[in-house]
């Protein structure tokens, strides 16, 4: 009976874990691919941003790059922190440069941010040791 107590919070959290990694593919895969597709009002957005649109294509290209990470077992750790702390600069463009509500951007930040710390064990995995 304790067994079985045992490994059920485990696995919903496996599973539940991997229902966030997969919706975060998802979104981010939308939104890279709408990047690099060059879709009107993103273009016009990055423009206002003002560094050009070759940070419109590093971003989309960053954004689809983490969406695949994310997926992949051994490197979703990776996936989360890149998507992070692209989301964090996506808050801090949405505050300070372009206006508009900066709360879907901390809400996949914060998504994101799970997924780092709950894959953490695969950073220590590539540490250097001394």
């Amino acid at each position: 009976m304790s067994v079985a107590v045992a490994s059920a919070p485990s696995r919903w959290k496996s599973v539940t874990l991997w229902v966030v990694r997969g919706l975060l593919a998802l979104a981010f895969a939308a939104a890279g691919g709408a990047k690099l597709y060059g879709v009107p009002m993103l273009v016009e957005e990055f423009q206002h941003i003002g560094l050009g649109q070759w940070f419109r294509y590093l971003t989309g290209s960053l954004e689809l790059f983490g969406a695949l990470l994310i997926l992949v077992p051994s490197l979703a750790a990776f996936g989360g922190l890149l998507l992070a702390c692209i989301m964090v600069g996506a808050t801090i463009t949405h505050l300070f440069v372009i206006g508009g509500s900066p709360v879907p951007a901390l809400v996949l930040l914060t998504l994101s941010a799970i997924v780092a710390y709950t894959k953490r064990s695969q950073f220590a995995l590539f540490a250097i040791a001394p």
